[in-house]
């Protein structure tokens, strides 16, 4: 099969709108270019962030340094549980991400008189009725706390009150190509997690250069290969899915399986998990109807206990379909999987790194599944449960 993800590019104008195509397939074709113009954005703006996190007290050490929030909604959330891992070793600081949908009712347990806190928060169109209210609150309660705030953007409320706080808030806008036209977010999902990757790595931004250019590279080569496999699979007609990931590559499970729920507007029911967590429990639905996918680790601790699920899967014959991710040749999963994409990195490339290149796999899962199940993709919620940006609630004071 040739590319499919290419094939759908191809249409005409006029076929992509008919079938609701004409931003999905391109938001995700097109994230390994957009890599490096996020990072080129981050370093033209290293100078300021260095002086937010500075004057924050990142960098002390880790007895006296603030403590760090990753705040964020839905797929926002799951790019600060992606970058807290990485965060957490590179500063040497407490590093959480919390759902703005939690701070924003449950504030006070989170904020404790005489601390001193950083928020860094993600919005792809900074319109989120609960990141812009938690802003605004965090910003008139809390005049202490310092904040970066990552959209793609630069007119939505979350820049705007930065502007009017430019002492204690700083807007980081990426590039409005980013800024994802379908309903589900890709590109700017992948696009504000390397942002956060480049904050975490300031101090040393031109080294992290060579890391984008092989994320890029990586990424180019894993697009046709991802798309070609998950348009097969996904014409299984499996109506769960199963995703699993240690560290960094949790948060990338957490992801994917919100895509594939997201584009298939509920009809396909996903999990996610740690390869240890599912064994308690959640392993139960792992049934002949289910796509089951790991992301297997480079660190050979983790992958020892991935392996070990792996082979419990195999023995108990559990799921419909195996499809793993995995660094190096993969030639210790080769009779534990029946699909196996490997990444064009070396063996033990860092699991920090990667999510930009694995998740791509949740979102082309997504993007076929919705396609089989007869939606269209840019619209997946025919009943408008879903909207591309959430609808306004009632704030309680």
């Amino acid at each position: 099969m040739s590319d499919p993800l290419a094939q759908l590019l191809q249409l005409s104008e006029h076929e992509k709108v008919e079938r609701g195509l004409l931003h999905t397939p391109r938001e995700i074709a097109q994230q390994p270019e957009t890599w490096l113009t996020t990072y080129n954005r981050c370093t033209n703006n290293a100078r300021e962030l260095k002086d937010v996190l500075r004057q924050a007290g990142v960098g002390r050490g880790s007895t006296s340094s603030p403590t760090v929030y990753l705040v964020g909604a839905g797929t926002s959330d799951y790019t600060g549980r992606a970058l807290a891992p990485m965060l957490r070793r590179r500063w040497g600081c407490e590093v959480w991400p919390l759902p703005s949908t939690t701070v924003l009712t449950d504030f006070e347990d989170y904020h404790h008189a005489g601390k001193e806190y950083v928020w860094i928060s993600f919005s792809r169109s900074g319109q989120s009725p609960e990141g812009v209210a938690l802003l605004e609150r965090a910003l008139e309660r809390c005049k202490h706390i310092r904040h970066i705030v990552i959209t793609c953007n630069p007119e939505g409320p979350m820049a705007q009150v930065c502007a009017r706080h430019s002492d204690r808030a700083y807007a980081l806008v990426l590039d409005d190509a980013v800024n994802d036209r379908g309903l589900a977010m890709t590109s700017s999902f992948t696009n504000m997690l390397l942002a956060g990757q480049c904050v975490a790595h300031l101090e040393d931004i031109e080294q992290f250069g060579v890391v984008v250019q092989k994320l890029c590279a990586a990424g180019k080569a894993f697009l046709p290969d991802a798309a070609e496999t998950a348009a097969e699979v996904t014409t299984l007609g499996c109506m769960r899915a199963c995703f699993v990931g240690s560290g960094s590559l949790r948060a990338v499970a957490d992801e994917c399986a919100l895509k594939v729920v997201e584009l298939s507007s509920g009809r396909v029911t996903t999990l996610a998990e740690t390869p240890l967590g599912l064994r308690h429990g959640p392993l139960s639905s792992v049934d002949v109807q289910t796509l089951f996918t790991a992301f297997l680790s480079s660190e050979p601790r983790r992958r020892g206990y991935e392996l070990d699920l792996l082979k419990e899967i195999d023995r108990k014959r559990l799921g419909r379909v195996r499809l793993v991710v995995t660094t190096g040749d993969g030639g210790d999963v080769a009779d534990l999987a029946d699909c196996r994409l490997t990444l064009s990195l070396p063996t033990n490339f860092d699991d920090y790194c990667r999510p930009v290149l694995d998740v791509m796999l949740g979102q082309l899962l997504g993007l076929f599944a919705s396609m089989r199940c007869g939606l269209r993709p840019d619209q997946p919620s025919p009943s408008g449960a879903i909207t591309r940006v959430v609808q306004p609630i009632q704030l309680y004071s």
